[in-house]
């Protein structure tokens, strides 16, 4: 939703570290003054209809919570292509129980904030507001995800923002490039666009948005997180609010992985070009592997306005030509699959061999060319780019929702550093041997008249 101050979009990022020295009288100086109750251990409980309960007391003055549920576009059919899209901008339409009007204004009357945003997999409600107004902002939030109204005069003034949209976001070659990259790497499900097709626009209607919630929107795919939150208040509000639909919904077939190649002529001076093959899904060994390996070869710059020119891949590159141009590793786990490979970006005349020197120094990796102080640096990287991403409130947020909603579980920060850490030479090495040998995929836009046919790599 738009329209909400700035100050409170960002209460929570730092209000669970703010403390204050209070003071004290040099005769209590031996007795310390508890500022605050110590944080809670994250808490998980799963409903016996499925629906998944997480929460982490930390007695942050902000409080954040979010609903997750598996209803990514991976789930349209060729029925209903664009359904999520629509679905992510209608989070303020007219609910069963609540107007438009009344959502915007009663969110922002508290100084809080409603956000909606989707992946292939999943769609997140979420709202942040002081703890003293959760029991307000929940009301809306429950609104939106379990009472949608979908009024018809109301879907089809949307559908022109659809385009809109996906026109802002397409301006973006990296944007239409990794588009292409799924919609040639798999036969179903995730090759489907997070955008609306342009012939779809204006005819997505109320009905195939109903039943797109009511057959995705079910207990067993839903799980709801709070941070700053009791757990059991967390849980009254599933047991009497989202139990309104059960069962497991319609499953998604699983992702097929091809391989293939799309090409998009624009004339543009530089070329994007992505090339990859299937990677591992997400929260295996081998994808700890993979993470590991594309710090290895650069996984974009790791300082503010820096550059890459550390990587191996910038190096590699760097020694083949003398032109410009920006490289880094492509690696991105789903729950049935993945991806992996890499993105470069070059001067039209010069991609071809941007190209074949990012892919021989992959090859390189492969042939044992890493040693174990790459490693080690590589997984350093890995770690501390983790960790800074659970900092925020938001972060962690997304990262407990996202696992448990695949496997009802959430692992902790500790365990996670130490899964890195266990990721030997030899692994980064397998999975350099597995891109090398792989089925390739490829994407590329901009004046490709120097840049080669996926055959010709």
């Amino acid at each position: 939703m738009k329209g909400f101050p700035v100050v409170a979009r960002s209460l929570s990022k730092r209000f669970y570290s703010l403390k204050v020295a209070p003071k004290v009288s040099s005769s209590a100086s031996a007795d310390r003054v508890k500022l605050s109750p110590e944080s809670e251990d994250l808490e998980i409980t799963k409903l016996p209809n499925g629906l998944v309960i997480a929460s982490l007391e930390n007695f942050s003055p902000a409080s954040r919570i979010g609903v997750f549920i598996k209803a990514g576009s991976r789930y349209e059919t060729s029925d209903n292509l664009g359904t999520a899209h629509l679905l992510r901008l209608a989070s303020n339409l007219t609910t069963k129980g609540a107007s438009s009007f009344r959502i915007t204004r009663g969110i922002e009357a508290v100084g809080g904030s409603l956000s909606v945003y989707s992946t292939r997999e999943k769609m997140t409600y979420s709202i942040e507001c002081l703890r003293d107004y959760v029991g307000t902002v929940m009301e809306y939030l429950l609104n939106v995800t379990t009472a949608p109204e979908f009024r018809p005069w109301e879907v089809k003034d949307l559908q022109p923002q659809l385009k809109v949209d996906k026109a802002i976001a397409f301006q973006n070659p990296q944007v239409r490039v990794l588009e292409n990259l799924h919609a040639a790497a798999y036969k179903n499900t995730l090759s489907n666009s997070m955008y609306c097709p342009s012939y779809r626009i204006g005819k997505i209607t109320s009905e195939q948005l109903h039943h797109f919630v009511q057959n995705n929107f079910t207990s067993a795919r839903m799980a709801l997180v709070g941070i700053g939150v009791k757990h059991s208040d967390l849980k009254q509000v599933a047991e009497h609010f989202l139990n309104i639909r059960s069962g497991a919904g319609i499953s998604s077939a699983k992702a097929v992985y091809r391989g293939g190649e799309i090409r998009e002529q624009s004339g543009d001076s530089l070329v994007h070009a992505a090339v990859v093959t299937e990677g591992a899904v997400v929260g295996s060994a081998e994808a700890d592997a993979f993470s590991v390996l594309q710090h290895v070869l650069g996984a974009g710059p790791l300082i503010k306005r820096g550059s890459n020119v550390t990587s191996k891949l910038s190096q590699g590159i760097a020694k083949a030509t003398t032109h410009p141009f920006d490289a880094s590793a492509f690696n991105v786990n789903y729950s049935d699959s993945g991806l992996f490979g890499i993105y470069v970006i070059s001067q039209a005349a010069h991609a071809g061999e941007v190209i074949k020197a990012a892919l021989n120094q992959v090859k390189a990796v492969a042939q044992g060319g890493v040693t174990d102080d790459d490693v080690k640096k590589a997984k350093n990287q890995v770690k501390s780019t983790y960790l800074m991403s659970v900092e925020t409130a938001e972060g962690l947020l997304n990262e407990i929702g996202s696992e448990s909603l695949v496997s009802g579980t959430h692992t902790s920060p500790s365990v996670v550093a130490q899964k890195i850490d266990s990721v030997g030479t030899a692994d980064v090495v397998n999975a350099a041997k597995k891109f090398v040998s792989g089925k390739k995929s490829m994407a590329a836009s901009g004046d490709l008249g120097n840049t080669p046919f996926l055959d010709e790599l």
